[in-house]
């Protein structure tokens, strides 16, 4: 069984990590448009990289939940026909266990270079300009997909939904594309689709199966269910 689990903001929140949209439309007190578009970095450059270093800095207080370690359960015994995507920016899954993560929206413990492209592993701040590990340039910016930017790996993604038995929505809001869409596709080419979250989605109604609750409890169960069905 080949099975695309896609998690969103949801499944880090119980860990203690901001969903980063408030119910006001505020990105932890700053407008989309002031932290999360390439514009704004190119018009308030100290702003955007000092939020993004805050928000890199508060991993250090954050731990994986059940949730996290029940999927890194999941891939144990899966292995490669287990596809995790996530629309989160921090490293919980990587710490809960899992290997093979798909950061389609980029991770704050990376940086990109504008001058030569590249990324790199990163810990410390960006605000003051360091020098690219690879070219020397001082044209780093935090490795995160802003709106109006291609998320990672698509072309993977949608080979994967295409292909896969089963798509399960974890946390998410059904309200960001393309990730939203996701659904419908993996439909589409004849996969079961479940969500797990904790209340109805904005795409609810285009899912086979819902459950709601906290992540924590509901992924643990349904990865014991999965583990059931694929084991001797």
């Amino acid at each position: 069984m080949r099975v695309v689990v896609l998690t969103g903001a949801g499944i880090s929140a119980e860990s203690g990590v901001p969903t980063f949209r408030d119910a006001d439309g505020l990105w932890e007190g700053h407008r989309v448009e002031d932290v999360a578009t390439p514009e704004a970095y190119e018009s308030q450059p100290t702003m955007v990289q000092e939020f993004y270093d805050a928000r890199r800095a508060s991993l250090a207080h954050v731990e994986p939940n059940a949730a996290h370690v029940a999927l890194a359960r999941l891939e144990d015994v899966l292995g490669d026909d287990l596809f995790l995507v996530t629309q989160n920016i921090d490293d919980l899954h990587e710490r809960g266990g899992s290997t093979r993560v798909h950061h389609m929206h980029g991770e704050l413990r990376s940086a990109l270079c504008r001058a030569c492209e590249r990324r790199f592993p990163w810990d410390r701040t960006l605000v003051d300009l360091p020098p690219c590990p690879g070219c020397g340039v001082t044209e780093l910016r935090p490795d995160v997909v802003w709106f109006g930017e291609i998320p990672y790996d698509m072309d993977a993604i949608m080979h994967e939904l295409k292909r896969a038995d089963l798509f399960v929505s974890i946390g998410t809001s059904g309200a960001v594309y393309p990730a939203a869409g996701f659904v419908q596709y993996a439909a589409r080419h004849r996969a079961r689709t479940l969500e797990l979250n904790l209340q109805p989605s904005e795409g609810t109604s285009f899912f086979h199966e819902s459950r709601q609750g906290p992540a924590g409890t509901l992924v643990p169960l349904w990865v014991d269910e999965m583990l059931a069905r694929v084991t001797p």
